[in-house]
């Protein structure tokens, strides 16, 4: 019972919003660690890691153009009570259970058990200081202290390095295979890979203030030649098609896919990059982005800005209002216009990641379980990730490989993943009846695709727009991740140049996001940063380099 009471206390520690009463009753929603089996609580993390991963992810996207930021301003883009959420989630809910479970496990020799739970939590850790900056840690997950200290952000993050080399050597012991991994299905060579290209993130983030030990480790990943490289080695989440009890939808879908549509506007630069910028459409956008309509309105009353003036500030090639002619739909970035009836006419979530609609170009509304239903993914870390970083690294740092043909592999693997997923879903008869129909020759589009990608490299005549060319790409490959285009985006300030804010002075970019409410509230140690221009620990960057 002091344990049960322990954990409750933790709830109370992490700034949850409301008042804490300790009734001595079991928590329903919450695994009991009396008696708890292990496996139990690798599930619930692994439940809890996807909500994380979608809440970090979703102001990530909005600020890097990869969905619309519905806020005019930045200083409106991530508030402090939009963090009380997944702040509660990290420290509520994941760091608790993760820490029962590592000690749960290692008393039993449960060894792989222990190590999965490290690895998430590393993966916790690092998003947390990538978001905010300093946070707690040392005094976060004491139970007899409710008013912990934060951390630095460089002090978490070697936390967080510690945790996936411990894994790494837990992984190689001899111990139970755990009957509840939701990722990897037990593989322990897998999640060794993940590691390995978590730490591969881990440098590559820290290049700006540790340029000689980002090198240097990061060729001593790319000798041992362990990261994650095939399509069975991604990290993702999987979701269902089940609409309750529970409802198992990937939440893009679950926001958009009903009788009256809504949920996310696309970001208008996002879909005009895809549909024009090689002169000729990206192959994925069939599946990344579904139509409801299939012409675009000329009705002012549905979209408003059909009428309005370009803004002054935006320049001649600056995607405004219509990103293409034949129906996408979104929004301009930082565009907090009302909502009118439009949740059957803007363009929806696809068939990839969010397991949506492929878009055949006939239009026509979503619905409840149209498309794959929902059964889509979380792209974690993907194996064409690993592969833009190590081209980034070998461009900018020097590292051993080519960065040519690094980027090469890492758009084949995008295509070559996204491919599978869509071929593997309820959707895959009606692409082939498509493709037939059209004489769309995938295969070819992609060649078509990578040529052009690399004969834009090769015409790059600086490192600075070699950088440029690779971020673009990331930018579209990790459609569904907005953490490591975030990350790309404070690290390298590219991909460049981005949509202009619709406002003409929207205020400094978010280098990282206000600390939540509960938190300062309710932690007399806490103190709120004066604006969102403070910088994690490893951003060097000048002020102001990014909008």
């Amino acid at each position: 019972m002091i344990r049960k009471i322990k954990i409750f206390a933790l709830l109370c520690v992490a700034f949850v919003a409301g008042s804490c009463e300790l009734d001595l009753l079991e928590n329903p929603n919450r695994v009991p660690v009396a008696g708890g089996d292990v496996n139990f609580f690798l599930n619930r993390i692994a439940l809890d890691f996807a909500t994380h991963f979608n809440q970090f992810s979703d102001p990530a996207m909005r600020l890097t153009r990869m969905l619309n930021q519905g806020a005019a301003i930045y200083d409106n883009a991530v508030t402090p009570d939009g963090s009380n959420a997944r702040w509660s989630t990290a420290y509520a809910g994941l760091l608790p259970d993760i820490k029962t479970t590592i000690d749960i496990a290692e008393k039993s020799n449960l060894f792989t058990h222990a190590a999965i739970a490290r690895t998430i939590r590393a993966m916790v850790l690092m998003n947390l200081v990538d978001a905010f900056g300093d946070v707690p840690y040392t005094e976060a997950l004491d139970a007899s202290n409710f008013n912990p200290k934060v951390d630095g952000g460089a002090t978490v993050y070697a936390v967080a390095l510690a945790d996936l080399d411990k894994a790494i050597e837990d992984f190689g012991k001899t111990a139970p295979t755990p009957t509840s991994d939701l990722f990897y299905g037990g593989n322990k060579d897998n999640w060794i890979r993940l590691c390995n290209s978590l730490k591969l993130k881990y440098h590559l983030n820290r290049k700006l203030i540790d340029r000689a030990g980002a090198t240097a480790a990061i060729n001593a990943l790319i000798t041992q030649n362990q990261m994650i490289s095939t399509t069975a080695q991604n990290f993702q989440f999987k979701f269902g098609s089940n609409l309750a009890n529970p409802d198992t939808r990937h939440p893009r879908y679950a926001s958009q896919y009903g009788p009256t549509g809504g949920g996310d506007y696309q970001s208008n630069s996002y879909m005009a990059h895809m549909y024009a910028s090689k002169g000729f459409q990206d192959p994925r956008i069939r599946m990344y982005f579904y139509r409801q309509r299939v012409r675009n309105t000329t009705d002012v009353n549905e979209l408003r800005c059909i009428t309005n003036p370009r803004p002054a500030h935006y320049s001649d090639t600056d995607v405004f209002c219509v990103p293409t002619p034949v129906g996408y739909w979104g929004r301009d970035h930082l565009s907090n216009e009302g909502i009118p009836p439009d949740g059957l006419a803007r363009t929806a979530w696809g068939l990839y990641p969010a397991g949506g609609l492929y878009d055949r170009g006939l239009g026509g509304g979503v619905s409840l379980g149209a498309g794959a239903g929902g059964a889509g993914i979380h792209p974690i870390m993907m194996r064409s990730f690993v592969d833009f970083m190590l081209a980034e690294a070998a461009l900018t740092l020097g590292t051993a490989g080519n960065p040519r043909e690094l980027l090469k592999t890492a758009v084949e693997k995008s295509f070559a993943d996204v491919r599978a997923f869509a071929m593997a879903s309820t959707e895959a008869s009606r692409i082939t009846q498509w493709e037939a129909d059209s004489s769309y020759n995938w295969n070819a589009e992609v060649t078509r695709y990578v040529d052009k990608v690399l004969e834009d490299y090769d015409a790059a005549t600086t490192d600075d727009q070699r950088m440029n060319i690779i971020a673009f790409e990331y930018w579209v490959a990790a459609r569904g991740n907005g953490m490591e285009i975030y990350n790309l985006y404070r690290r390298t300030g590219k991909p460049s140049p981005q949509q202009p804010a619709l406002e003409a002075n929207p205020g400094p970019f978010v280098r990282s996001f206000y600390y939540p409410t509960n938190f300062i509230v309710n932690n007399r140690n806490a103190v709120q940063k004066q604006n969102m221009t403070v910088k994690v620990f490893w951003d060097t960057n000048p002020d102001n380099f990014i909008r």
